[in-house]
Parts: structure tokens; sequence; C-alpha cells
């Protein structure tokens, strides 16, 4: 596995140079920015994220007002608490997707969103203490205690919203390939556990971030 310095030169041969590859780097907010986002900004970004997989996000993007009007602004408590008769009315609602599935996740995020807020202070505290060292561990704890924020849609999720974080897009992959890290997309417990450690390696060689770590790789082919 090449150091961070060797894959930054790489990526920075391929995007103009040292200065151009930094001025592309955008670090994540700090955990007191992170803490400080309110519980239904957190709602929305899952709800967001959600009805882009698989979709045109210009489209969910150019629909987004409606959104935010059909479910109240994502108020959490009010997302938790949604009637079959909302869901008859919001699976009618032309200013949103009218996915029922990607509906009803909406309200299961409310109740994810809400239990991690009575267990740290606010949903934002809890995301923002989590340590850049097991950033699998978050994506776990979206994947099983959220609604279909498994796979990339919690990497991008969190990433929207400044926490530190790596994005499996296939060029990330790819290099992790050609490192040796990984020989395939990781999905097994073993795989995203291998790639964490690199991760921790490069953050540890480089004293950057996971983010800025994730952008070099993801520019260096």
């Amino acid at each position: 596995m090449r150091s961070f310095d060797e894959i930054f030169d790489i990526a920075a041969s391929r995007k103009g140079g040292v200065d151009a590859l930094n001025a592309m780097l955008t670090p994540p907010k700090s955990e007191a920015e992170l803490a400080a986002i309110a519980d239904d900004r957190w709602l929305a970004a899952m709800t967001r994220c959600v009805f882009q997989a698989g979709f045109n996000w210009k489209v969910v993007e150019s629909m987004w007002p409606g959104f935010e009007a059909a479910f109240d602004g994502f108020d959490p408590g009010r997302c938790a608490m949604l009637t079959d008769e909302d869901f008859e009315r919001l699976v009618s609602d032309t200013r949103i997707i009218r996915n029922g599935g990607k509906i009803r996740s909406v309200q299961e995020n409310a109740v994810f969103v809400r239990a991690l807020s009575a267990e740290a202070g606010g949903a934002g505290r809890a995301i923002a203490a989590w340590p850049s060292t097991d950033f699998i561990g978050l994506l776990d704890l979206f994947k099983t205690r959220g609604s279909r924020l498994g796979g990339t849609t919690g990497q991008y999720c969190l990433r929207s919203m400044g926490k530190d974080s790596f994005i499996l897009s296939q060029s990330v992959v790819d290099r992790l390939i050609a490192e040796g890290v990984v020989d395939k997309q990781p999905t097994s417990k073993k795989a995203l556990a291998d790639v964490q450690s690199a991760f921790n390696i490069w953050m540890q060689q480089s004293g950057r971030s996971l983010t800025e770590i994730s952008r070099t790789l993801a520019m260096s082919l």
C-alpha cells in the first residue's frame, strides 16, 4: 500500500499541482458545528439522500421545497407520528416523489433521529462525537437503526452534513483495489474493517481528515 504522500502526488499530477489539489480538499465541519445542527436538518438530509438513491438527484433538488412543506419541515416529533391517513395523503401528494417505501422511511428515520437525540442531547451531538477512526461503526449505526441508510446512502448523507467521512465511490474503491486494501467493492465487515484500517494509517501519516483523504483517492485515478 502506498503512503498517503505518494497517492497525493499522483492526484496532484492529475489535477494541476499541489496548490490546485489542496484547493479542492474542503475539510469537514468541526465537532461543535455538527453538534449545533438541529434534529430536523438531520432528518431532512437523511430523507434527501434516501430519495436521491437510484433516482435523478436534480429532480429531488427541484422538488425539495415541496418535500419540506409536505413533511412539516421535517419536525422529527411530527414525522415519527405519521398516521395511516397521513401516508394515504403523502402517496398522492404531487409535491413529492410518491414512493411508498421511501415515504415510510421518513417516519422510521424520524424515530431514529429522536432516539439519537434522547441519547446524546441532540442527534448532531451523537454524530459529532463519533470518532473518525471508527467511521464504519457510524455507518453500521445508520444501516441498522436507520431506514434505507445503508451503503453509500448513509455515506453521502453524512458527507453532505459535513461529518468527517469517506465515500466508497467507484473511483475511491478503484484506488483501494490498486493499493491492495480490497479486491472489490467492500461490503463485508472484514472488508470494511480493512478500509477503515487503511484510512486510519493514511490519517496518521498525513494529519488529514477522512474527507480530504477520500477526495484525494477519488482524484488519483
